[in-house]
């Protein structure tokens, strides 16, 4: 999330059904039928169409100033490379001029092929073995290029970043700020270290059960890589697990078991998931005012910016100190 831009949910007011049509057709240099319709999608502006040969695909608008051009096409030749090696992924169809991305005036758009299937509520054995092999393949492309654009999930760049958002955004009550930002702070200070001789590499970024989905006799597939970034292997791997390290050893030894079938997993980095934690917990909280920001009328969760949610925030900040400041995964036989 690229939080030093500003726009609002008016830039999306031009793309009615005859400005993307319009736009897709000219792109592809294909003719499509009046089908023309509208997916959920919280940040970008998503479309089901059909050609004239009655194939279907997805039209996505990226939100204008989100990200750069060069930060799309990232996460457009990750999904490329990742495609070409036959991980089951969603990569972006090529347009008429050869490229993934469509530039219009302020609109970014892609084509992707219609895919559908469903999240999978809890993952068998077979299953977290099976997903362990997926991400560690992920993980071997992940590290053969480098994402120059995106950002850096490092608690000295990217949260960072997010704490001086905060403190500029009008969603924190000004008497609050000192200790929140005494608070993030805090945790930058005390995790800052651990990040230091971390292998960082294209990662999903957002790897949980929703980005999931499976089809009918096929393999997982992994979807929605918008939030792809450069960080830790195990970024990947916390966010899918059923509540804490503590929680999860035998989903984890599965997980790992698939894993290094393909590529080798460092066990000390599980020593990052709880400082990982707590940077997700504050880019959620950057995540929600940048979209208050953008238009003054969003709200990510209820309550939010109220006095009441910003004590609360601050409040789990401190216990999550606290929490990495204990060290209480133990680790097991995992480490």
């Amino acid at each position: 999330m690229d939080i030093s831009s500003k726009t609002g949910q008016g830039d999306f007011l031009p793309l009615g059904p005859d400005t993307v049509l319009n736009l897709v057709e000219k792109a592809t240099g294909t003719r499509y039928t009046n089908l023309f319709r509208p997916m959920n999608s919280y940040i970008n502006r998503v479309f089901e169409l059909e050609n004239e040969a009655g194939e279907k695909i997805i039209a996505k608008f990226y939100r204008p100033g989100r990200w750069s051009e060069q930060a799309i096409l990232d996460e457009h030749r990750f999904l490329v490379q990742l495609a070409e090696r036959e991980l089951p992924v969603i990569a972006p169809l090529a347009l008429k001029n050869g490229r993934t991305l469509g530039v219009d005036g302020r609109f970014c758009f892609c084509i992707f092929p219609k895919c559908g299937g469903r999240s999978v509520d809890e993952f068998t054995d077979e299953q977290w073995l099976e997903l362990g092999r997926l991400i560690g393949r992920m993980h071997c492309v992940g590290e053969i290029d480098f994402a120059h654009h995106r950002p850096v999930m490092s608690p000295d760049q990217i949260t960072s970043q997010q704490l001086e958002f905060l403190m500029k955004t009008r969603c924190v009550p000004k008497d609050l700020k000192p200790v929140l930002e005494r608070a993030i702070r805090a945790i930058i200070g005390d995790i800052k270290d651990l990040f230091k001789n971390e292998k960082l590499i294209r990662i999903h970024g957002d790897c949980h059960f929703a980005n999931l989905i499976q089809r009918p006799g096929e393999s997982l597939v992994v979807i929605d890589f918008d939030d792809m970034a450069v960080g830790p292997p195990v970024q990947d791997v916390w966010m899918l697990l059923p509540g804490g390290l503590e929680d999860a050893f035998v989903e984890l030894d599965l997980f790992l078991e698939g894993y290094e079938t393909f590529r080798g997993f460092d066990r000390k980095s599980l020593r990052l998931v709880e400082p990982l934690r707590a940077m997700r917990f504050i880019h959620y909280m950057a995540w929600c005012a940048y979209q208050v920001e953008e238009d003054g009328l969003t709200r990510a969760i209820d309550g939010f910016g109220s006095h009441a949610y910003w004590q609360k925030e601050i409040e789990d900040l401190f216990d999550q100190r606290e929490r990495i400041a204990s060290g209480t995964f133990s680790g097991g036989n995992i480490l």
